[in-house]
């Protein structure tokens, strides 16, 4: 790769000797020979495409970038299911991978220490997720941990998280493998090229050029790394991506493990409270650090291989160890373990990593310029499973994960400025090791987008997180009083984080009498033109061949039935509709797939909206208009552009909270006014602003789905609950073929996708003291058995809701089950749903 993105003219390029048989299918360009380049020509070829060809700029087998010094630690617990998925792919995969004897994983384990209270919460909560994601884990004790790692100071150890099948990949290894596996197949691996320009025609890439030639190509994917932005840049693509250099260093050898012949016998070992890990390497202990000052590089600034040679460094990606930055992590480190108190450092280096602004891969097919893809801001611990999805995606066309946690289409424009990415990604940094709430907002940049009402939320005494950017009120505190007297239990420290019992008398006050909600932060989309209701009856899954005014509940899917986003359409005009869509991506999709007779423009920034629910909802709307609002005039799922006021509004009665209401559109330019006008009505009949809090809770008190959280596109309609939304009697839409039968399966009272026997089910927990928060494994007879999608507690019936994904033979009526919250098994009841109003008569009144 790089540093000066300029083309130079194409010339032929040397032809490598032939080592293989002819390459077939597309001409796919990998630019990157790290692990990932190498991983995915492997993954490519083995699904018979074989015409590939890995460009790298330094020398292989080890070309200068972060796999040339990546300490190879593979933990496959996380959060994000995903990542726990990929990295479950890399274990399976490098340790059936070997070259000249030697295995490229090794199976030592992996062990998180907690020397406070608080870290060994979340090693509890860590081995949740483990339970949760099908990983093998268990709390152990500080004598186990003694046992496991000889070298600690077990007195100031409270415990650990063992995770037995976590190890060590060796990447150039694995690299290595990888590349002879690909060559095998036809694949070709071209080092000392560095790639300088990207070709392109009529919106398509054609090529890649090189300083030793032009390669044509149907694909290219820049697998680059912290070069990522660098490349590109040459395809006019920004990639949202910081590198940031990370200490490292290398004992001399220890008494202590003189003697030893494996490269590593004891687990890798996180020390997580002061941001530090630990691996042996033979007789000596490599220590990592995420402890210091964020030290961030440019990316286009990262000097070639032989450049970096030429002064000295021994490859690109790593810089001199600072080491004022590693002092405070050397006295931690012999603090922790003795056997380092008369130590020596023997060597150390400063390695550079990618960071993004949410601390996810960087993956996808570019819209812009169709045919180049990226592969980028993946770790060595993801990096076998980042491969096998991006091949599933260009095979066949879809991942068989979800990763829209990973969609390169998933920022929005305000995160994608260079400094947000740069401080963003210096904030990951930081918080790699951090304990860190489900519902903890980052602190900076902030504010960064507000809606209309913000002003007068901020009067009210909102308590604002944030998300996509947005400032969002979870409650106010001028509420507080209607909290007075109410009966909630106790809540536990963790709980209780982010959350107030305002949130309930506002839910309370939502059922009793009515609330605004600040819905601006919902994407929404205005689709015109002749062709715009084929094309988005093409596109969805419901009928929304209906007359203008009707509003529509209707699912975007991918080929496979897959729930890509779920949608409410409504038609304004013969040819005009509002699309409420979940993200930004759903734009990027649609985009992708609009005829030339259909303009989609995105509508959010210059739009704002108020959600008015509650059964006096229609008494503070109708005096505001002459237009009937009455159940008879405005049916639900009916829209109308009509008046409130002196504000001009498209009104739609929807409601995601389970009462009477409508959603209120306007510009927002006059969106002050709009929340004036309904504020000042609304105060005879005591009116409040509400929060995201209360909307949660409320929301799932009825089973409304939350796209991204509880339904992806690794789930059909019918199984996710929300198959009323599927017409299969509409011919042609996108993912009709392949729900063929399922439907009817269903409507014969059989199991609920019997391919796959499972459902998303509703829980209510037995104890209405306890709460979960989601994620949490689910067990059924003892055994885990599926994980806790979303969850709140349902204020209106006095016990904590939670969705999970469990195996159908235990979503019946009655079942119990058990969830497992910080290490303690709660029960909980399968329950029948809607929870709340199951004949739907407080919206239809």
């Amino acid at each position: 790769m790089s540093s000066t993105p300029t083309a130079t003219p194409a010339s032929r390029p040397r032809e490598p000797e032939a080592v293989g048989p002819e390459p077939v299918g597309p001409k796919v360009v990998v630019i990157g020979a790290g692990i990932v380049g190498c991983s995915l020509a492997d993954e490519l070829t083995a699904r018979g495409w074989t015409d590939v060809t890995v460009l790298e700029q330094g020398p292989l087998p080890a070309p200068g970038g972060s796999t040339s010094h990546a300490p190879g630690l593979v933990f496959q617990t996380n959060p994000s299911k995903t990542l726990a998925e990929f990295a479950r792919y890399t274990v399976e995969k490098f340790g059936s991978l070997h070259v000249d004897g030697v295995s490229c994983f090794d199976r030592v384990g992996g062990l998180e220490l907690a020397t406070t209270p608080e870290r060994l919460a979340e090693l509890h909560r860590r081995a949740g997720y483990a339970a949760a994601w099908g990983i093998r884990g268990e709390i152990v004790g500080a004598a186990r941990c003694k046992e496991l790692w000889p070298l600690l100071d077990e007195s100031v150890v409270l415990g650990g998280f063992h995770t037995p099948d976590d190890g060590l990949a060796r990447a150039l290894l694995a690299a290595r493998a990888q590349q002879e596996r690909a060559t095998a197949r036809g694949a070709r691996f071209l080092d000392r090229h560095t790639v300088t320009g990207i070709e392109q025609r009529d919106g398509r890439v054609t090529g890649v050029v090189t300083d030793r030639g032009a390669f044509p190509a149907d694909h290219v994917v820049s697998a680059a790394g912290f070069w990522g932005p660098v490349i590109g840049r040459m395809a006019g693509i920004d990639v949202p991506l910081q590198p940031l250099a990370h200490q490292y260093v290398q004992t001399r050898p220890l008494p202590e493990l003189a003697g030893a012949t494996a490269e590593a016998s004891r687990p890798i070992l996180r020390f997580q409270d002061r941001d530090l890990y630990f691996r042996e390497h033979t007789d000596r202990i490599g220590i990592g650090t995420y402890a210091h000052r964020p030290l961030p590089i440019d990316p286009f600034a990262v000097l070639p291989y032989d450049e970096a040679r030429g002064q000295g460094m021994d490859m690109p990606s790593s810089y001199p160890l600072t080491a004022e930055d590693w002092a405070p992590s050397w006295d931690d480190s012999r603090w922790l373990i003795p056997a380092l108190r008369d130590a020596e450092v023997d060597e150390g280096f400063n390695g550079v990593f990618s960071f993004t602004p949410d601390g996810m891969p960087v993956l996808g097919e570019s819209r812009q310029v169709r045919g180049f893809w990226l592969a980028e801001a993946v770790w060595v611990t993801h990096s076998a499973g980042v491969a096998r999805a991006v091949a599933e995606w260009m095979v066949d066309g879809r991942p068989a994960l979800d990763l829209h946690e990973c969609d390169l289409a998933r920022f929005e424009e305000a995160q994608r400025s260079p400094s947000y990415v740069r401080e963003r990604g210096c904030q990951q940094f930081v918080e790699v090791y951090d304990v860190l709430h489900p519902l903890q907002p980052m602190e900076s940049p902030r504010p960064l987008r507000v809606s209309p009402f913000h002003a007068r939320q901020q009067e009210l005494g909102a308590y604002f997180l944030e998300g996509g950017g947005w400032e969002r009120p979870h409650w106010y505190e001028a509420n507080a009083p209607l909290a007075d007297g109410l009966d909630l239990p106790e809540r536990d420290a963790w709980s209780a984080r982010y959350w107030s019992p305002v949130a309930a008398a506002e839910a309370k006050a939502t059922r009793e009498k009515v609330a605004l909600y600040d819905m601006t932060p919902l994407r929404r989309l205005e689709v015109t033109g002749p062709g715009a209701l084929a094309f988005l009856d093409r596109m969805t899954s419901n009928n929304l061949r209906k007359k203008p005014g009707a509003v529509t509940y209707t699912l975007l899917l991918d080929e496979t039935g897959g729930i890509r986003s779920d949608l409410t359409v409504a038609r304004l005009a013969p040819d005009r509709f509002q699309v409420g869509a979940n993200s930004i991506a759903d734009l990027d999709w649609l985009l992708r797939h609009a005829p030339g007779d259909v303009q989609i423009r995105d509508i959010t920034s210059g739009t704002c909206c108020i959600g008015v629910w509650g059964p006096l909802a229609r008494d503070l709307v109708q005096p505001l208009t002459r237009d009937d609002f009455s159940h008879e005039g405005f049916g639900y799922f009916r829209a109308k552009d009509t008046y409130l006021g002196h504000v001009p509004v498209t009104a739609m009665r929807l409601s995601y909270v389970g009462e009477l209401g409508w959603e209120l559109y306007t510009t927002a330019d006059l969106g002050l006014r709009l929340w004036d006008t309904l504020w000042e009505a609304g105060q005879e009949h005591g009116v409040i602003a509400a929060g995201r809090s209360a909307f949660n809770s409320l929301r799932l008190e009825k089973g409304y789905r939350s796209w991204g959280t509880d339904m992806t596109d690794e789930h059909d309609p019918y199984e996710a609950g929300v198959g009323f939304a599927v017409r299969m009697d509409k011919d042609g839409f996108v993912g009709r073929q392949a729900l063929e039968g399922r439907g009817q399966a269903l409507g014969q009272g059989l199991e609920n996708r019997v391919a796959s026997g499972r459902r998303l089910t509703p829980l209510l927990l037995d104890d209405p003291a306890h709460v979960v928060l989601g994620k949490e494994p689910v067990y059924v007879d003892g055994v885990p058995a599926g994980y806790v999608t979303s969850a709140s507690y349902g204020y209106t019936l006095g016990r904590c809701v939670a969705y999970a994904w469990l195996p159908t033979a235990a979503t019946a009526t009655g079942t119990a089950v058990q969830i497992e919250y910080f290490g303690a098994k709660v029960p909980a009841t399968v329950a029948e749903e809607p929870l709340f109003d199951p004949k739907m008569t407080r919206i239809r009144r």
